[in-house]
């Protein structure tokens, strides 16, 4: 029997015997390969015989669409991970975005991401739960089939998900709810835009699903190491734009419940972007990030990225010289820390709008602040820093006055 991490002490899914996620059958799943079978082939034979520019430019708004707002925010970071607070009818509306990329029910998609979170947490599981087969066997696994383990642990769904009568109702109905905007493309465009607006988009948001998980736990770049864990998490770059962000998926396994996703400088995270874009219209708050999260003991620093910026740890900065509070639409810690220089104290504040800078017993406001950290730097940098510190200055007694 191996000790279970102190961070599952609080997971959705109840302790249980090591092998409860390792004995398993994968049995075929009628319903589930027939779903994306007849997308997929509607999408093949039907996209070919009506494709236009219009068709294709609807596939591409309609799928980024529900990828960034239903699966992104919707399904994953709130539904899944409530890292963010938002009035309910936008939740709702959120979850029924990530309803229409196809995967699943609210609570059946729940269900799958928590028994496949908490099993790659624990030294080993199901090849199923960790995409552990050859590509084209995980492929035919993951899209046709049902893992049906011998004895299934207990997953507690909290009664505000589990017992609200909208997420039961798109559980019931959650292949019907294609039909609303599928009528609505053909009163628009025809069938052209009923098979490219929703077969090919349910194709490529099930197939994709699978793909970017596939090499997500299989090959990529690491910040993070979870010791003890069956599967790490990669991070892959190329694809971060298209995921709206979900490819930082090493980050994701090291901060799950960061509703920031793109971590590091570089890292691009749409679905973080909207988010703030969301907070700024008043419509979300509460933005969990990664420093607000419990410290794990097992989560370790894998690269000199992670271990310069010091999120495997919980760092005491008292005393430093330079004070950096910042709004979390700003820059990341890491970039004020690269800035500023090592001995920084950052700290994120959602009540505040501006940057703000101590240093020296000197307070600086918004572009001020920012001069002010780059003035430390050397060279050029420092040079036109100090140039612009004076004007930015003004500029902020100007809007105060």
């Amino acid at each position: 029997m191996h000790a279970f991490p102190a961070s599952l002490d609080a997971h959705r899914v109840q302790s249980a015997p090591d092998r409860s996620v390792v004995d398993g059958r994968v049995r075929w799943a009628p319903v589930k390969s027939l779903w994306f079978l007849g997308m997929a082939g509607t999408a093949a034979v039907g996209g070919a015989m009506t494709f236009s520019l219009s068709a294709a430019s609807l596939f591409v708004a309609c799928t980024a669409t529900v990828l960034l707002f239903g699966h992104s925010l919707g399904s994953h970071r709130k539904l899944i991970h409530d890292s963010f607070q938002c009035p309910r009818w936008l939740e709702y509306l959120l979850v029924w975005c990530g309803v229409q990329v196809g995967l699943a029910g609210p609570i059946g998609l729940l269900r799958q991401h928590e028994l496949r979170d908490y099993a790659q947490r624990l030294p080993d599981c199901h090849g199923y739960l960790r995409h552990g087969r050859p590509f084209w066997l995980d492929a035919w696994w993951q899209l046709n089939c049902d893992l049906v383990l011998d004895r299934p642990p207990q997953i507690a769904i909290e009664p505000r998900i589990a017992n609200d009568r909208f997420y039961r109702f798109l559980e019931r109905t959650w292949m019907l709810q294609q039909l609303p905007p599928a009528v609505l493309l053909y009163a628009i465009g025809g069938w052209s835009f009923v098979i490219w607006g929703t077969c090919a988009r349910v194709t490529a948001g099930v197939f994709g699903h699978w793909l970017i998980g596939y090499f997500a736990h299989n090959h990529g770049g690491m910040h993070h190491v979870v010791q003890g864990a069956a599967v790490q998490g990669r991070n892959i770059r190329f694809t971060s734009l298209l995921t709206m962000g979900e490819s930082w998926h090493n980050n994701h396994h090291a901060f799950p419940g960061s509703a920031r996703l793109g971590l590091f400088p570089g890292e691009w995270d749409p679905g973080w972007w909207m988010l703030v874009l969301l907070r700024r219209l008043g419509l979300v708050h509460g933005l969990r990030l990664a420093h607000h999260l419990p410290h794990r003991s097992e989560l370790l620093a894998h690269d000199a990225v992670a271990q310069a910026t010091g999120f495997d740890k919980t760092a005491n900065t008292a005393g430093r010289s330079i004070v950096i509070r910042s709004p979390c639409a700003v820059l990341s810690s890491h970039s004020l820390r690269e800035i500023a220089g090592v001995d920084a104290q950052v700290s994120v504040r959602q009540d505040l709008r501006r940057l703000v800078v101590d240093v020296d017993g000197e307070r600086h406001e918004g572009l001020a602040a920012l001069c002010r950290l780059a003035a430390r730097r050397r060279g050029s940098v420092r040079l036109l820093a100090r140039i612009a510190l004076p004007i930015a200055a003004c500029l902020n007694r100007c809007r105060v006055a």
